[in-house]
């Protein structure tokens, strides 16, 4: 197949021997013919010596004149790492494919990485910068953070090295609103704390009655403050021991019964139904556990409607598992909470919760004190029928049948 260049040479070659013809049909002089024909020529051969340009670089085909094994280093990098040069992608691994997208390699770097601030920095390698990262936000999903680290290498090319920081970036939020959520929690009742104190002061607790109704209020609060507190304390403990291994061989059979019989002072001890099979020990830590089953019983308890069961039941589950579970028949949890439900300071209704002494730190206890034995927490709830809270720990190891 003739490429274009040939192509055009032998067309303007007819042309030029067409012209030289009608020259001599005009002018009858075969020597003025010859002499346009030669110089047609002549002018067509020098336009077209460069020859045929190269062809641009297939996107597939990029960086295949590297040693193969950089291919293979790269690749085996996990996060996203793309090899530039100029401004354009010639290496690029699967993460950052995967992340950006098959079509970047031979592409515009720029129009790889969709970032006003990654442009900038791609658009001046100088070597002061290459060191400080740069941060990126929209890339992949909206709620993702990555770093962007550029280095330039001895042949002029530069790699581009892409870091997942979302993790991190949670973590910082996540401390923020707990300090936030903590201190507007303690502020509450030491607020009100304060406004009777002065109250009393200023003589309101000369009635017996109203210095009555007072103090009993202040001390509701001073009691909220405490569990509050304590919560707080025992969340950074279990926080603190979460890769420590319990090491206690507790009967969960034995400790249901004493939990319940704890809780026998609520209104709605009479409620309560156990239905407790005989399982073997787990390894865990019994204050932690006992913290749980309080949490949870309390839990239902509380948000259960008066006169229904709470149920509470322990069973084996396979042969390395027991199943400790508490149904109420409350009003339920719409679907939207529930993936919320462990995070600190987290209510679905935040007036009933602190009018029922609830201190929004329970279920975040719970999914800690699990996470440390190692165990599966589940949440089911529908509106209307109730909600049902399951805790799955592995049996302690010495028992587990072969």
């Amino acid at each position: 197949m003739l490429s274009a260049t040939r192509f055009r040479m032998i067309l303007a070659i007819g042309v030029a021997m067409l012209a030289a013809l009608v020259g001599y049909l005009l002018n009858q002089d075969v020597q003025v013919a010859l002499v346009m024909l030669v110089g047609a020529v002549a002018a067509v051969l020098i336009v077209s010596i460069g020859g045929d340009p190269p062809p641009p670089p297939r996107s597939d085909a990029v960086a295949s004149d590297r040693d193969p094994a950089f291919g293979e280093v790269i690749e085996a990098i996990a996060e996203p790492v793309l090899v530039i040069a100029a401004t354009r992608v010639i290496a690029a691994n699967a993460a950052a494919r995967g992340l950006l997208g098959e079509h970047i390699l031979g592409e515009d770097v720029r129009l790889a990485i969709r970032h006003p601030a990654a442009a900038e920095r791609l658009l001046d390698p100088g070597e002061a910068h290459s060191a400080a990262p740069i941060h990126l936000v929209g890339l992949g999903t909206r709620e993702q953070r990555w770093e962007m680290r550029v280095r330039t290498l001895e042949t002029g090319e530069r790699v581009v090295h892409l870091i997942d920081r979302t993790g991190s970036y949670t973590a910082d939020r996540m401390r923020v609103d707990f300090v936030a959520n903590a201190s507007h929690e303690l502020r509450t009742p030491l607020a009100s704390l304060l406004g009777y104190v002065e109250t009393l002061a200023d003589g309101a607790g000369e009635e017996p009655e109203i210095r009555a109704r007072f103090l009993k209020i202040m001390h509701d609060e001073a009691r909220r403050m405490d569990r509050l507190i304590s919560d707080l304390i025992s969340l950074s403990r279990i926080e603190a021991e979460k890769y420590r291994a319990p090491a206690e061989s507790v009967q969960l059979a034995e400790l249901i019964p004493q939990v319940c019989a704890e809780l026998s002072g609520s209104p709605r001890a009479a409620d309560l139904v156990t239905e407790i099979e005989a399982v073997p020990p787990v390894r865990g830590d019994r204050t932690q556990l006992s913290q749980l089953l309080h949490n949870v019983i309390g839990n239902a308890m509380k948000y259960g409607k008066h006169g229904t069961p709470v149920t509470v039941s322990l069973r084996s589950e396979g042969a390395t598992m027991v199943r400790f579970a508490v149904s109420d028949q409350g009003e339920g949890i719409p679907s939207e909470h529930i993936p919320r439900l462990t995070e600190r300071f987290y209510r679905v209704d935040s007036g009933r919760s602190r009018s029922l002494g609830g201190t929004g730190l329970g279920l975040a206890i719970v999914k800690h004190v699990v996470e440390r034995h190692r165990g599966r927490l589940d949440i089911a709830s529908s509106v209307g029928i109730g909600t049902t809270v399951t805790v799955r720990l592995p049996i302690e190891p010495t028992v587990i049948k072969a």
